[in-house]
């Protein structure tokens, strides 16, 4: 059993030119996620995707291994799916994919394992992960996108709203009255499955909620979840970084 796991990471960043460089404790950002998924036992194999010569050699400095891919994707589902057919190309298959958010310095390689199980076990071509959510800040925060899951776990609808709403619950009760999930955005995809999904078009349901995941359960794709304990800092802003604490 192969997996490659694929670790995106664009330069120009809206919010934060140059984040996958940026150091944190003494380190940069891309290097970090780097060691972390590289801790993963199930992992065959980790690439950095990146658009950017820089990151491409710093990546080749510390021993990484990394591929220049176009300028031109809208995702980092789109940048995986460029490294997929180029390791294809050369007659490098792999049997899944895990797509890694570039942003989580500390990201637990447990997680990147739980996610590969998920995705090795599915009877589903897609997986990602979902934490409970304890906080009623999470819960009004639409930074944090929501998940209502079926009895096999399967995604049913991803919102920047808090769901399902409790009719009936007073709001700042509903921790009390349902069970809420946060999705956790690293994703199991199988090959051809990633293929696929990279030739949707942009839905409707997509762009009223701007998340790329309606677009593949509009066209009736399933989404196997799985729960998890962990859930690292990402780092989408400067003020981010304040956010990680110091090593000891």
């Amino acid at each position: 059993m192969k997996i490659l796991g694929i670790i995106p990471a664009r330069y120009d960043s809206s919010r934060f030119p140059g984040k996958p460089l940026v150091l944190i404790n003494g380190k940069t950002m891309i290097s970090r996620v780097y060691e972390q998924a590289m801790k993963c036992s199930e992992l065959t194999k980790v690439v950095v995707a990146t658009d950017n010569e820089t990151i491409w050699n710093h990546v080749q400095s510390f021993g990484g291994k990394a591929m220049i891919t176009s300028i031109q994707h809208r995702s980092g589902t789109e940048r995986c799916q460029e490294v997929v057919d180029n390791l294809a190309s050369a007659e490098e298959p792999f049997d899944f994919v895990i797509n890694i958010q570039g942003d989580e310095p500390y990201i637990a390689p447990k997680q990147i394992s739980q996610l590969a199980h998920c995705i090795i076990n599915s009877r589903f071509s897609l997986a990602t992960l979902i934490k409970k959510i304890t906080s009623s800040e999470d819960l009004d925060n639409p930074n944090v996108v929501k998940v209502v899951t079926g009895t096999s776990g399967q995604a049913l609808y991803f919102s920047r709203s808090a769901i399902p709403f409790s009719r009936g619950c007073v709001k700042n009760n509903w921790l009390n009255c349902a069970d809420y999930y946060k999705h956790i955005g690293i994703y199991g995809y199988q090959p051809a499955a990633l293929k696929q999904i990279v030739a949707f078009p942009v839905s409707k349901l997509e762009l009223a909620e701007s998340l790329e995941q309606l677009r593949w359960l509009s066209n009736g794709l399933m989404i196997q979840t799985r729960e998890t304990e962990y859930e690292s800092i990402s780092i989408d802003t400067p003020a981010d970084v304040l956010k990680i604490p110091a090593e000891s």
